[in-house]
């Protein structure tokens, strides 16, 4: 009798141990909802919760991003200009850039379409006027600022190839310098006063073009605009 007696106990506790155990794993499963925080919908929430579990950036490229120069667009830059310089052949912006040939001071031939895919700079000078020996200091700067693999300045001078050198050398140009008999496509025949420069996007089309001297503040945010 006393050993029936213990069965039944032990089969009564096995049972309520049973049914604890498996209310335990019912009320687990069930995730109490987190209530909103005060003032805030669930919509607000769930974009928060979202914005949490964002990969956090790389603080070197976060670091980047405070110092890089914001771009601007060209007309903003056209309106800045106020008299230092002159926008020209306008009816040649966003169009693509005529193809030509020419040969540096060194005899070696020079193509424009072999620049595309990086900024060209194609300015027209002499070597008698002063302003446009006063911007060669300018493009000096701003051949510096940029790589090569970025950017390209391509200036063209009509006068004798021994005079061009010479005077390319007494200033120190660190950029191409080209010669011209004037046998040039449209708009580059339409220059009539020097200094005057076009700014070519790598897919080659014109950004701008301008009669004046070029500060290099603004020859920079030129290159840089979209």
């Amino acid at each position: 009798m006393a050993i029936r007696d213990r069965h039944s106990i032990y089969w009564a506790t096995a049972t309520f141990l049973s049914l604890v155990l498996v209310l335990g794993v019912l009320h687990g499963c069930k995730r109490p909802k987190t209530p909103a925080p005060e003032g805030k919908s669930p919509e607000a929430v769930k974009a928060l919760t979202a914005a949490a579990k964002e990969p956090a950036k790389n603080p070197l490229e976060t670091a980047k991003d405070l110092f890089r120069e914001p771009k601007v667009s060209i007309q903003n830059i056209v309106k800045a200009a106020n008299d230092r310089w002159t926008p020209a052949c306008q009816e040649w912006w966003d169009r693509p850039a005529p193809d030509f040939t020419l040969t540096d001071v060194e005899g070696q031939a020079h193509k424009l379409s072999d620049y595309k895919g990086k900024d060209v700079v194609v300015v027209f000078w002499t070597t008698w006027y002063a302003t446009c020996k006063k911007e060669a200091a300018q493009w000096k700067e701003l051949r510096t600022t940029f790589p090569k693999e970025k950017l390209a300045i391509l200036a063209i001078s009509n006068e004798p190839t021994a005079l061009v050198k010479k005077s390319a050398e007494e200033l120190g140009i660190n950029y191409t310098v080209l010669t011209s008999s004037g046998n040039l496509p449209a708009p580059f025949d339409k220059v009539e006063t020097v200094p005057s420069s076009f700014f070519i996007a790598p897919d080659g089309k014109f950004k701008l073009a301008i009669k004046g001297m070029v500060p290099v503040s603004d020859s920079k945010a030129i290159v840089q605009a979209q």
